[in-house]
């Protein structure tokens, strides 16, 4: 398939009322631009070229260096556009595929289809054409008598009631023949006679032209008319985003993850997730997000850029750049910041919250406490409403908890402070200073006993 593509994503999207560029609007977590680039890589072409203009840095940043860029510093049409892709892609292939950044739901093997048809047609222009529910306020395609080649675009209002009861619509992606297409497109913008009625510089004015040259022109069906919608207003956002995420929702069905209610439940584009996995309702998975296999997630719980190892439990809690390693837990209403990381096998009750702390092997950390900034080791029992207390109002400090030590019940942990390999806490105990390995410390400010022999039984407390 010898091919180049142009991916036109200058404009500024008015009806989107934002200052954000069209094309730069997430679907599904990703600009939807990237959508459009990464279907124009998978038909391996010879050349990609993205016009860019209203917002190209943010579109350049977004996309990185794997494309070609052009730029339209005046939006002048969408003829305009193509032609300063010019430099870049004429001559680099038999055929040229004109995609629109604000298509994102077109898949490949529509595009690939389309391209080989219009390549054993050798026609001229080659469009993609639907089906939409209301062809109102889209171009007609009005074919000759046999149905098959296509002799005019009629906009709706030029259209007579005949040609707008014609239910097949234009999508507006193209495939030309290169050698056709640069001559004629520097004819329409040279001649304004060869354009219908307007300043701009239109793709459309090209199907009139091949029409009185006498050259083929087709129209190819979608079979999905949802692939050709453009996302240019907020409510067709929401459209191409329900789309987009039933599109993910089922790829992971087959791939052997249980969705509840896939109704609701919300994966973005770039999260992985585990066979064996379920994914109960009203939970929303974000990012860079990996689950491992075997997992129980949800149900209302997000899990936003982090990484969650085989055999882990998440329900009703919020996990927010964060590891949680093979057989760990949290929740009901857990809340895992930035930085947390629960070892293998970690307990994590509810009401509890960790943030730039990293929790042991088998660790169990009761309800309603708060641990940042900590090191605890493994096997230490985290009483409830354990806190450390981490930031003295200008900077953070840490706190270090040892293995197998038990930390009673509200104990306040006032860091810099580390607590000893074995070592507990009396509940409500206030610790200002390190308590030695296997010793006991109690009250506030909490005490180390000078000898353990002499130490009263550590009160009962409870294991969250």
């Amino acid at each position: 398939m010898s091919l180049s593509v142009i991916v036109l994503a200058a404009g500024q999207g008015v009806r989107m009322r934002s200052n954000l560029p069209k094309v730069m609007h997430p679907l599904a977590g990703r600009p939807m631009v990237r959508y459009v680039v990464e279907t124009a890589r998978a038909l391996d072409p010879a050349c990609l070229v993205v016009v860019v203009g209203h917002g190209a840095d943010l579109v350049r940043q977004t996309l990185g260096d794997g494309v070609t860029y052009a730029v339209q510093t005046e939006r002048l049409g969408t003829g305009h556009a193509v032609q300063q892709a010019a430099a870049m892609a004429a001559g680099r292939a038999g055929t040229v595929l004109v995609l629109f950044g604000d298509t994102p739901l077109v898949r490949p093997e529509t595009l690939r289809d389309a391209v080989a048809c219009h390549q054993a047609e050798d026609a001229a222009l080659t469009m993609l054409s639907f089906r939409p529910g209301d062809p109102t306020g889209y171009g007609r395609i009005v074919r000759d008598e046999a149905g098959k080649r296509v002799v005019a675009i009629v906009e709706e209002r030029d259209a007579t009631p005949r040609q707008r009861a014609i239910g097949e619509a234009s999508s507006g992606i193209y495939c030309f023949r290169d050698g056709w297409l640069w001559p004629n497109l520097a004819r329409l913008s040279a001649d304004p006679a060869l354009r219908a009625n307007h300043t701009e510089i239109y793709l459309t004015d090209l199907v009139a032209m091949a029409c009185q040259q006498g050259e083929a022109v087709i129209a190819v069906p979608m079979a999905d008319a949802l692939e050709a919608i453009g996302l240019d207003q907020r409510a067709k956002l929401a459209q191409g985003e329900a789309e987009m995420r039933r599109r993910i929702n089922e790829r992971w069905m087959l791939a052997g993850v249980t969705m509840v209610d896939p109704a609701t439940t919300y994966v973005e584009a770039d999260v992985e997730i585990g066979a064996d996995t379920t994914v109960w309702p009203n939970t929303l998975l974000q990012g860079q997000t990996r689950i491992g296999r075997g997992c129980m997630i949800g149900p209302g719980t997000i899990v936003r850029s982090s990484s969650i190892g085989d055999g882990c439990r998440a329900e009703l809690s919020v996990i927010e750049q964060a590891i949680m390693d093979e057989g760990s837990e949290i929740g009901p209403f857990g809340h895992l910041r930035k930085g947390a990381h629960l070892g293998p096998g970690v307990h994590m009750g509810n009401f509890g919250e960790v943030k730039n702390s990293y929790l042991g092997p088998g660790v169990k950390m009761g309800h309603f406490s708060y641990l940042g900034d900590a090191t605890v080791g493994a096997e230490a029992n985290i009483g409830a409403g354990t806190i450390t207390c981490n930031y003295d109002g200008k900077h953070k400090h840490p706190t270090v908890v040892g293995a197998g030590a038990f930390i009673g019940s509200d104990t306040m942990l006032v860091a810099p402070v580390t607590v000893g390999d074995g070592a507990k806490t009396g509940a409500g105990s206030v610790v200002t200073h390190d308590i030695p390995p296997g010793r006991v410390a109690y009250g506030v400010p909490a005490r180390v006993h000078l000898a353990p022999e002499l130490e009263a039984p550590a009160q009962a407390q409870e294991e969250g």
